[in-house]
């Protein structure tokens, strides 16, 4: 809770901040329209020939401009994501496949409830986190529309390696109603399709408290200070060992959200790895090739940048 507490006295001094520059931009104007004269009436029309109906219509945009700065400020009053040290992070940095296979774990026991994933395959699993048998496997635990039978009437199959992970819900109706008229976001892409990536994910899902005094959360949603509005209809998902690893590590509420986050960023980015490896050999060997290219720009061009032309005229 100090987290938050801090959050709000922070909101509060930068809305006090945006009211004194409010006001300071309400008297630098009224300077510049009236040729430098002060703000001050004397009598029934004031030194400076102005009415009182002027400095009314003054006074009125400084609180229609006060309401706007204190709903912006309203706005931004959200905690935003510290930045934490992921490992994957560095310039030449692989993912946790470990961790990945630790967050697809997670993902299939508590997240696979409610989200979809459906630009992901089992198959994209192989090489990365589990072997062709274990996709294979995890894949005929589901089952999917098959073909019609002779009849015409619908069957279904068991899962194969090329299935997408399949979908909680058989349609977005479905899955509104059943969370409180709130369509739970696909998480193929989920990481990239957010402000704060990694670090936004894993505050979501580690960042649920108790509403401060003053805030009010409405039957089935949650306080969480980094969701936008401080209001989520998604409650707490993670709690100590809801999963059990089964490479022994403690399933702490931090660890379970690393993985699945480091699973998601991984989902969101298969070509990661890939990326970096092929940025460092084409860095290497651009470098080579421009050393060459300098070299031969100098050999070549030598002969004209250091040729001298004189010209004499006839009587010399």
């Amino acid at each position: 809770m100090r987290s938050v507490e801090v959050a709000e006295v922070k909101g509060l001094k930068k809305m006090a901040a945006n009211w004194q520059r409010a006001a300071n931009g309400l008297r630098a104007g009224y300077r510049w329209f009236t040729g430098g004269q002060s703000l001050r009436v004397t009598g029934s029309r004031g030194k400076a020939g102005r009415s009182p109906m002027f400095y009314g219509a003054v006074a009125a945009a400084g609180v229609v401009a006060g309401y706007s700065v204190v709903s912006v400020a309203a706005a931004e009053a959200e905690l935003h994501p510290p930045k934490y040290a992921w490992s994957h992070k560095g310039l030449l940095s692989a993912l946790d496949h470990q961790s990945i296979r630790r967050g697809y774990l997670v993902y299939k026991e508590v997240c696979s409830a409610c989200h979809s994933m459906q630009y992901i395959s089992f198959r994209n699993l192989v090489g990365v986190s589990h072997t062709e048998n274990e996709a294979r496997v995890l894949a005929e635990e589901y089952e999917y529309p098959g073909d019609n039978d002779e009849e015409g009437n619908p069957t279904t199959r068991q899962g194969k390696i090329s299935d997408a992970f399949p979908n909680p819900y058989p349609n977005d109706e479905a899955a509104k109603f059943a969370n409180n008229g709130a369509l739970p976001p696909d998480l193929s892409l989920v990481v990239l399709g957010r402000e704060g990536e990694d670090d936004y994910i894993f505050s979501i899902l580690t960042g649920y408290f108790d509403p401060p005094e003053g805030v009010e959360v409405r039957e089935g949603m949650a306080y969480n200070p980094y969701f936008p509005g401080g209001v989520i209809a998604m409650p707490q998902q993670l709690f100590l060992d809801s999963v059990e690893y089964e490479d022994g590590t403690p399933a702490t509420v931090s660890q379970m959200a690393k993985d699945v986050t480091t699973f998601l960023r991984w989902a969101s980015e298969p070509y990661h790895d890939d990326r970096k490896r092929i940025g460092f050999k084409v860095i290497m060997v651009t470098s080579v090739l421009a050393l060459v290219a300098f070299y031969w720009k100098r050999r070549v061009w030598s002969v004209l940048k250091s040729r001298k032309i004189v010209y004499y005229s006839k009587g010399s």
